[in-house]
């Protein structure tokens, strides 16, 4: 699903189950020494997905994926790269510095969000969205994509950042007929030199899921499409 929606310079892998060979290196173990089974499963087959796409980029020798603030994955210093999971998928992406600035990927059960969660996550014109959408469109559940799409976003902006980003200072609309999103940062976002104030996403449905993604140019700071 992911290569349909990512531009050739980035290197993915996507798994819908949890492989029997992923295992952690110990620094990356440390990291989930207390957490619950579910969480322990995630964080292993993420990490699994995370070396096949830094083999898919070159990197032949396997090397642990460790957590940075906010528990972003630490990549090595020419790489950006994003990790998702949820139920049923696990995925991770990645490219080099030299062509992309930054990538972020999200992926979400085709479901409803739960009760109140849409209001909280949700500007209100995109709210207005949204419930359109769902009218026209009932079998893409666009509450989970809007999530989805802020999700891939903000995963695009820490690592260039490191400031955080809240669900309100965005502003996303779906284009439903081809499969892409665009995101205006609102005008009390602070700026920054390496973030553009608009950028472009893409997004795909299938399997059960909701899946959106965004690249970053490292020449301009603009967005690079999957070229569909």
């Amino acid at each position: 699903m992911l290569e349909k929606i990512l531009p050739t310079q980035v290197a993915s892998y996507e798994t819908f189950e949890d492989p029997a060979e992923a295992t952690l290196f110990p620094e990356e173990e440390a990291l989930i020494c207390d957490s619950v089974e579910l969480r322990r499963r995630e964080f292993t087959s993420g990490r699994y997905c995370a070396r096949q796409a830094l083999a898919r980029l070159g990197f032949s020798v396997p090397q642990p994926v460790l957590q940075g603030v906010r528990g972003a994955p630490v990549w090595p210093r020419s790489v950006r790269g994003s990790i998702t999971h949820c139920r049923g998928y696990r995925a991770a992406a990645v490219a080099k510095v030299a062509e992309l600035a930054s990538v972020g990927i999200d992926a979400e059960p085709n479901l409803p969000l739960p009760d109140g969660i849409l209001e909280a996550v949700a500007l209100p014109a995109e709210q207005i969205m949204v419930k359109e959408l769902l009218t026209e469109a009932p079998e893409v559940r666009w509450d989970r994509l809007l999530f989805s799409a802020k999700e891939s976003i903000y995963k695009t902006w820490y690592p260039l950042t490191r400031r955080p980003l809240e669900f309100e200072d965005a502003l996303i609309d779906f284009d439903p007929a081809d499969g892409t999103f665009s995101a205006r940062l609102l005008s009390h976002v602070r700026s920054a030199e390496n973030f553009p104030r608009r950028i472009a996403g893409r997004w795909i449905t299938g399997n059960g899921l909701v899946v959106t993604a965004i690249a970053l140019s490292a020449a301009s700071g603009s967005s690079v499409d999957s070229g569909l």
